[in-house]
Order: structure tokens, then C-alpha cells, then sequence
């Protein structure tokens, strides 16, 4: 299984999709343990939920699961919300606090992991970004995610619909941030931008907007798509149809905004 797959187009616009992936090697799925086995923190349909918004538009996806190691953390594992609860390059623990593995990840097992699939989605993603910059003289990296609503462990309450995260403003141009902002909020919907999410590994790391380089995350409610943020987390045709058309909204103001963002 290629870790990373990748569909190059003409647009300024990349979709990121580190988290899509349910792929594990068999030896890896064999040292989770029952509840690791559910892969319950997958971003479940959204590589579906933003198929063909943004016709050109350049897709990255990774195939393998976050469970394996995740692709929006730094290959370091500083923790991109400290003192606050989250999971780290190689999870131990689920979303809700709960192990995970049978046998817990050896350091030498991370390492190969880097190796094997982290460093490949990245090397992929840097490439398209460079080759997209190239082309426009500007490059929209739009990072896609999404989680359940509620998870005490991570966060209080009820997360909004559209959580817009530009790691404080700093990945991005303040259009895009703006653009983002404002088709989200015409759909009446809760909204927040760089709430408990302010953008992952990937956002903070690639958003250069000085180097004509721009990066946003959106982490959508599954409650927006999903028949139930449980298993086994089945798509709704008739919700997903609304967000899509959000979505697209979305992507086209970006597109749109690129000529006036080249370095």
C-alpha cells in the first residue's frame, strides 16, 4: 500500500487529508487492542465530502491510519496545545483518554514509522506545494479535518460546526482567514475561528504567507455529515449535501483570492 496518494491539479488551491486513511499493516493492527481496533478518531468521509468542490484543485491524501503515526504532527512530538490534553506522533490513547494498544509502540517502532509514512505524505505534500507555487506564484494549502462534537477529554461542552484554525493568524493571509470566516458564518451555524483547534503540525509548519505560502485547517462537527458520531459512522447523504455546498463555497472564495496573493 502506497502511504500517500496523490492527485495533482491546476488550481492554486491543495486539500490536505492526513487523517482520511484506515489502512494499518497487519502487524500494527494485530498489537492494537479492541478498542484500538474500532479506529473511532478517523476522519471519517471527508476525503468523500470534499470530492470534486474545487474542480483542479491538487489532493494529498494519506492512506494509513493516525493510529500508525499521525501525518498533522511534528515529527518531534511537541505538543501543538500545551498543558492542555491531546495525542502525540504515535497515539497511546484514543480522543477519549482511553489506551489503545495491546503493546505500546517502541521507540525503534516510531522511528521506522517515520520513515515509512510520515516522511513520504510530507515529502508529497512539500512537492505539491512547491510545484502549485510555481505554477500561481502563490499556493493555498486548506488542511481538511474533522472530529466528533463532543469529547470531554479534549474539550468542554459542544464543539461549533466549523472550527477555522490559522495558528493566530499566522499561517495565512488575513483574506483567506476573512473569506474562510464569512462563508461559515452565513450558513447561521456555529463557527469559531482558532478556538480549541488553531491548525495542526501541517498548518503551522507549511503556512508561509511572506513566501507566498498560505495554510488554513478546518476541523468540521462529524455531527455535520454523519448519520452518528458513533460506529459505525455512516455517511448522511442529506446532511453532507448542505456542508458540501458550504464547502465548495468555501474553496471557490479561496481560489478566487489567489491572484492577490502572489509573493
Amino acid at each position: 500500500m502506497n502511504p500517500v496518494e496523490v492527485a495533482q491539479g491546476d488550481s492554486p488551491v491543495i486539500l490536505g487529508l492526513p487523517h482520511t486513511g484506515t489502512w494499518l499493516p497487519d502487524d500494527i493492527r494485530a498489537r492494537l487492542n479492541p478498542r484500538g481496533q474500532v479506529l473511532a478518531d478517523t476522519d471519517w468521509h471527508i476525503h468523500r465530502l470534499y470530492d470534486g468542490l474545487l474542480p483542479g484543485a491538487t489532493t494529498v491524501r494519506a492512506t494509513f491510519h493516525r493510529y500508525v503515526i499521525d501525518a498533522n504532527r511534528g515529527p518531534d512530538d511537541a505538543s501543538l496545545y500545551p498543558g492542555q490534553n491531546t495525542t502525540g506522533l504515535v497515539p497511546l490513547t484514543d480522543f477519549d483518554g482511553e489506551p489503545i494498544w495491546e503493546t505500546a509502540p517502541a521507540a525503534e517502532d516510531i522511528a521506522e514509522r517515520k520513515a515509512r509514512f510520515h516522511a513520504p505524505y510530507h515529502a508529497a505534500l512539500a512537492a505539491e506545494i512547491e510545484r502549485v507555487r510555481a505554477r500561481h506564484g502563490v499556493a493555498i494549502l486548506y488542511d481538511c479535518h474533522s472530529i466528533r462534537s463532543v469529547i470531554p477529554f479534549l474539550f468542554d461542552g459542544v464543539l461549533p460546526d466549523f472550527n477555522i484554525g490559522t495558528n493566530g493568524g499566522r499561517s495565512c493571509a488575513p483574506a483567506i482567514e476573512a473569506a474562510t470566516q464569512e462563508v461559515a458564518a452565513a450558513t447561521g451555524r456555529t463557527h469559531v475561528l482558532n478556538g480549541r483547534f488553531k491548525g495542526g503540525w501541517t498548518t503551522r509548519h507549511y503556512g508561509q504567507p511572506g513566501q507566498g505560502i498560505h495554510a488554513i485547517q478546518m476541523e468540521l462537527a462529524q455531527a455535520t455529515h454523519l448519520e452518528t458520531e458513533a460506529p459505525p459512522f455512516a455517511y448522511d447523504e442529506a446532511k453532507a449535501e448542505t456542508q458540501r455546498a458550504t464547502l465548495k463555497a468555501i474553496l471557490e472564495r479561496l481560489a478566487a483570492l489567489a491572484p492577490e496573493l502572489r509573493a
